[in-house]
């Protein structure tokens, strides 16, 4: 591996593994396929660690997967590429630090009584919005308010809080009342979805207390950000930030060489080898994002649990990650929340074991099924994800036809009516993540996945004030997500992205974003 490239860890494919992942991201990708030599020619640059931040500039950002439903709404979005751009205007009452650690962000402090039936809520000092208007307790107030009123993606992470009954104690602190124990409040909110957002919000003209204003917005095509120079942190260094929307990975790469851009994101293995030969930079972090494969539990053949096994045992999980990532990624296991400390370690990890397959499929007479997998090039390796997947199920006497739509229609209004298909979603707590994903009502519940044990197992975990008892409580969940789950999980995808050797700043990050959790406020240019 060149010296250029960063990495929390690298496994560097052989000859004959890269040769395969080559030709299939070449083919997702529409390119022709890749020299394996080609990542060992360029020299690192200097290193810039030690240099003090230098102020000024325009940062150019490429992106890819966004489309014309493109928001800029903190509680009302939905693409990968929307979180880009969110995460540049808008705060978190908490945030993850790049190593997966929950820290304070816009709150000094998240307190609950002795029983978790009420939290205080105190904001930091200073703290102004992007009109000048000062961050306050009502601000809170009217953010929770208008997930649960308007049922955004965010509400039933907060669906406890009883914000009827809430009272503001002063300007900076609000004591809110939870309709049942809720002992997770700092856990349930660092996500971008919850971001804080002024008394009178309107979306068409984005207010929040981030490092960068809005200065032009055009869905699916550009963005255009401007410092705050009143923002709360040191940062950023940046005078701008423009964000262009890619349609493909193949078209990022061409802006990346010709200098059209000075950053890409998210990227495939088979990038890499390109970028090293034109002298970029390569960061490749192990996140704990995951790109599954779903399959509805309440349409056949998924309602058989033991379809739902078989297509998890067809899996050669480590050949994927050859294939597509290069041998980076973590090792998945069908339950998300990898970095969750609660996360369970000792679940025995699932093989791909192809005479079960087909013994599973036949007790149900559907030795040689066929079924449709959904994808798109909503995310880095989702394409060559399910070209692999196709040719694993062969094996086990399973045709699998791709059905290849465009990321507006993968997550417009026909999402979540797909029998199979595939998502991506970030790094955040194991109960949040449930919350969304595996509860019913759940907003992203692609799987239809609904079990009165897994609720009420839940509601316990909420309610638990010992993280002891409730790591627990979250195992059996996780057994639950492993033998009846309708989601397939092969590998926690790294985040790969590629910069010029101008651009200070891009970090290996855990939560499952690229470029450093996209904080564009620590950037710099040398």
């Amino acid at each position: 591996m060149n010296a250029e490239t960063q990495t929390g860890r690298i496994a560097d494919p052989s000859r004959r593994a890269f040769l395969q992942y080559a030709a299939v991201g070449a083919a997702a990708l529409g390119v022709g396929a890749l020299d394996a030599c080609s990542s060992s020619s360029t020299p690192a640059p200097a290193s810039t660690a030690s240099l003090a931040p230098r102020r000024g500039g325009q940062l150019r950002v490429g992106v890819s997967g966004g489309g014309p439903s493109d928001s800029l709404d903190a509680n009302d979005s939905v693409l990968a590429t929307d979180f880009v751009r969110l995460l540049q205007l808008y705060d978190t009452l908490t945030e993850y630090d790049d190593n997966a650690g929950l820290r304070m962000a816009l709150a000094e402090e998240l307190t609950p009584n002795a029983n978790a039936t009420s939290w205080t809520i105190r904001l930091k000092q200073g703290i102004t919005f992007h009109n000048g208007k000062p961050l306050g307790a009502e601000d809170v107030l009217f953010t929770f308010t208008r997930i649960l009123t308007d049922h955004f993606p965010g509400i039933l992470p907060i669906i406890p809080l009883d914000l009827k009954n809430a009272k503001v104690m002063d300007p900076l602190t609000v004591r809110i009342p939870t309709h049942f124990p809720f002992a997770t409040l700092p856990t349930m909110v660092p996500g971008i979805l919850d971001a804080i957002v002024p008394v009178g919000f309107v979306p068409k003209n984005p207010v929040g207390t981030g490092p960068f204003k809005v200065q032009s917005f055009t869905p699916g095509q550009q963005s255009v950000f401007v410092k705050n120079p009143d923002y709360w942190r040191a940062e950023p260094y940046l005078d701008s930030v423009i964000i262009t929307d890619y349609a493909d990975e193949t078209s990022m790469l061409n802006a990346l060489q010709s200098n059209q851009v000075d950053c890409i994101t998210p990227l495939s293995y088979a990038s890499v080898p390109a970028l090293h030969s034109a002298g970029q930079k390569v960061l490749i972090s192990d996140g704990g994002s995951w790109l599954p494969f779903n399959m509805r539990v309440d349409q056949a053949p998924f309602n058989e649990p033991d379809v739902r096994l078989a297509f998890k045992l067809m899996v050669n999980r480590d050949e994927m990650r050859s294939v597509v990532f290069g041998g980076n990624g973590i090792l998945g296991n069908d339950i998300f929340g990898y970095f969750d400390p609660a996360y369970d370690q000792s679940i025995p990890q699932r093989e791909q074991d192809i005479p079960q397959a087909k013994s599973l499929l036949a007790k149900h007479g559907l030795s040689g099924l066929q079924t449709t997998l959904v994808t798109s090039d909503f995310h880095q390796g989702a394409v060559a994800l399910a070209t692999v997947f196709k040719q694993q199920a062969a094996a086990a006497g399973v045709t699998v036809n791709i059905r290849q739509v465009t990321p507006t229609q993968l997550y417009g209004p026909q999402y979540g009516t797909w029998t199979f298909s595939q998502d991506y979603f970030n790094s955040v707590s194991y109960l949040r993540s449930a919350a969304l994903t595996t509860l019913p009502g759940g907003v992203w519940n692609d799987t239809h996945f609904t079990n009165p044990q897994y609720v009420s197992l839940y509601h316990q975990a909420l309610a638990t004030t010992d993280d002891q008892v409730r790591a627990g409580i979250i195992h059996e969940m996780q057994m639950i997500d492993w033998n009846l789950g309708g989601t397939i999980i092969p590998f926690f995808i790294p985040n790969i992205d590629g910069y010029q050797s101008k651009v200070v700043g891009p970090v290996p990050a855990k939560d499952g974003n690229g470029l450093g959790n996209f904080q564009f406020r620590t950037f710099w240019l040398s």
